[in-house]
């Protein structure tokens, strides 16, 4: 085993679990329990969940609106016949869809290091994203006012966060590959008109796993200045 550089000594451990594909409501579970942990000091360094869900509708329950779920276009009928669950999670944004194809990253990370700086912390995110897509050549951006990232027009990353405590939930999601079907059942984060677009439609081939998760630990640790250490979700929860 190489030993580790000075610099990289310095970083503070960045534990990164990847347990595959999960359904949303036990992820979010996941989250709670180490959120929890996070903000009573049981649990003393920060955790990444990457992971996928099989198709799941998500809106955030403080939008304030009457109706959450104005945006759906789909019969909510027709998509609980296709085991299609709607969720409203405790988060920001709008109403998106999460499902196979897709990379979500759940970090829960305590702020008071950077000051609590949410907005700080939310451009994170993005620059997360969008140094994994210049890893891969593709030039993508944001876009003054709303959170994410984009090619041209298109959207690629969708960010939806919570913050209790200085200590985060929830995060990003990155469309790899495959139809993405599940977007044509919504009006994705509420944006009229707005299309989507995946790594593998701007490529014309789709990213492996084996690509996308190494690259993706270390977008987020060379962001928020820490050293991804991959770790199994057993030895996280022992903390």
């Amino acid at each position: 085993m190489t030993a580790a550089s000075p610099s990289e000594r310095r970083l503070r451990r960045l534990l990164v679990v990847e347990p595959g594909r999960v359904p949303y409501r036990e992820a979010w579970e996941l989250q709670r329990t180490l959120h929890a942990a996070r903000v009573e000091g049981r649990l003393t360094e920060d955790v990444l969940l990457l992971l996928e869900h099989p198709h799941v509708l998500t809106v955030g329950s403080r939008s304030g609106k009457p109706n959450p779920w104005e945006n759906l276009r789909a019969p909510a009928e027709a998509l609980a016949a296709r085991g299609v669950e709607l969720v409203e999670a405790d988060r920001g944004g709008d109403v998106t869809w999460h499902g196979p194809g897709q990379l979500v990253g759940y970090p829960i990370m305590d702020l008071t290091p950077s000051g609590g700086d949410v907005s700080r912390y939310v451009r994170g995110l993005e620059e997360t994203n969008l140094l994994i897509l210049r890893a891969l050549g593709l030039q993508a951006r944001r876009s003054e006012g709303f959170p994410g990232v984009w090619i041209g027009d298109a959207k690629i990353s969708a960010i939806g966060a919570r913050i209790r405590q200085r200590v985060t939930m929830h995060g990003f999601s990155l469309n790899l590959r495959g139809p993405l079907e599940g977007f044509g059942w919504i009006v994705p984060c509420g944006l009229e008109g707005k299309e989507v677009t995946s790594i593998e439609a701007q490529l014309g081939w789709a990213p492996p796993d084996a690509l996308i998760y190494p690259l993706a630990r270390a977008a987020f640790g060379a962001v928020f200045d820490q050293r991804p250490v991959p770790t199994p979700l057993d030895a996280v929860l022992a903390c």
